[in-house]
């Protein structure tokens, strides 16, 4: 048996091209013979440092033409519909596209070869089920809550997150300000750490960030391997997510959190999660019981400083949240994945 997957944006090493990844070993696992359609074999030596897992018997070829005699296609969508040529075709899409102008008899022609179509949220599924008329499926996105394990916890507050200013803006500098706030306001045992990708064309940002900086306990990491980034999850008390903050989700829902991978690695640590309110964070967060949103910065401050304030009587949250993320494994996926092809 062979299957083949597609990625336009594999070399991005974000949570779409992890989920690309689990397909990949879930097929592998199954025995299937996959190919990926990748330019550069070096692809998957940092694909398996950021994300940690073995693609040992996964094959980077230049072509795998449309799935054209693979038994399974899995095509990462870039906002539009290919015409797909395996037996099964699926078509994921990680985005949120809408205003979607499409020719639909062309379109209906290219999903009729399609075999279903997966959004790795509900807020994507939404936008995507009107943008094309469909009814797509939702498969999380599996997260490696089994490696991620609180540790001996430390005054840290953690935000994980691509630096890039482009599509999806994880506004660190908002955070920077907020954590200024709390120490300036007396929490000078707390520190921020701000851990994200070193994506090219952020140099500025991060010049940016570390001026914002200056004079307070905050540390910038630009890359860390998978295994370096699960120490900082284990040694921290408290995370926070600023993705999607000043946007309109209805208006420009590619630019707000889609699901959230960052959060629910915090949540497996036992990290208490503070995130805005919006896009796919409201699908894993319950106010008060695994985690907290916020709106504004003021609010942010506000709610961190209780939660300082009462971390003894607040480890119940952090209890919950290691729970609640037990639902976003790889095994989950691994049985949704199967039952769906």
């Amino acid at each position: 048996m062979r299957a083949a997957i597609y990625n336009p944006y594999l070399d991005s090493l974000g949570g779409g091209e992890r989920y690309s990844m689990a397909v990949a070993t879930v097929l592998t696992k199954s025995g299937y013979r996959v190919d990926i359609e990748w330019p550069d074999q070096k692809i998957s030596e940092k694909l398996e440092d950021r994300f940690g897992i073995d693609l040992s018997g996964v094959n980077f070829v230049s072509s795998i033409n449309r799935g054209e005699s693979y038994d399974i296609c899995f095509w990462v969508s870039d906002g539009s519909i290919p015409s797909l040529k395996a037996r099964k075709n699926f078509i994921h899409f990680q985005i949120p596209f809408h205003n979607i102008k499409v020719n639909t008899l062309l379109t209906r022609l290219k999903l009729f070869r399609v075999s279903k179509i997966i959004c790795n949220s509900y807020f994507t599924k939404r936008f995507i089920d009107n943008s094309f008329k469909v009814e797509s499926v939702v498969i999380y996105p599996p997260v490696p809550i089994e490696k991620i394990k609180p540790g001996r916890k430390e005054n840290i507050i953690l935000s994980v997150g691509r630096f890039s200013q482009l599509d999806r803006s994880k506004r660190q500098d908002l955070l920077v300000e907020a954590f200024k706030k709390i120490f300036d306001s007396g929490y000078r045992d707390w520190k921020l750490i701000l851990a994200g990708g070193s994506d090219v064309g952020v140099g500025d940002y991060i010049k940016k960030l570390e001026k914002l900086s200056v004079g307070y306990p905050i540390k910038i990491f630009k890359k860390l391997s998978f295994k370096d980034l699960k120490k900082l999850y284990a040694a921290s008390k408290i995370f926070w997510s600023a993705s999607g903050f000043g946007i309109n989700e209805e208006k420009e829902p590619e630019k707000v959190e889609h699901f959230g991978i960052a959060v629910v690695e915090a949540m497996a640590s036992g990290c208490i999660p503070f995130a805005f309110a919006g896009g796919g964070h409201k699908e894993i967060i319950k106010e008060g019981v695994n985690g907290f949103f916020w709106r504004s910065i003021s609010e942010l401050v506000k709610k961190t400083q209780k939660v300082i304030d009462e971390l003894k009587t607040e480890r119940k949250i952090s209890r919950q949240a290691v729970a609640d993320s037990q639902k976003y494994s790889y095994e989950r996926f691994e049985k949704e994945f199967l039952n769906l092809i």
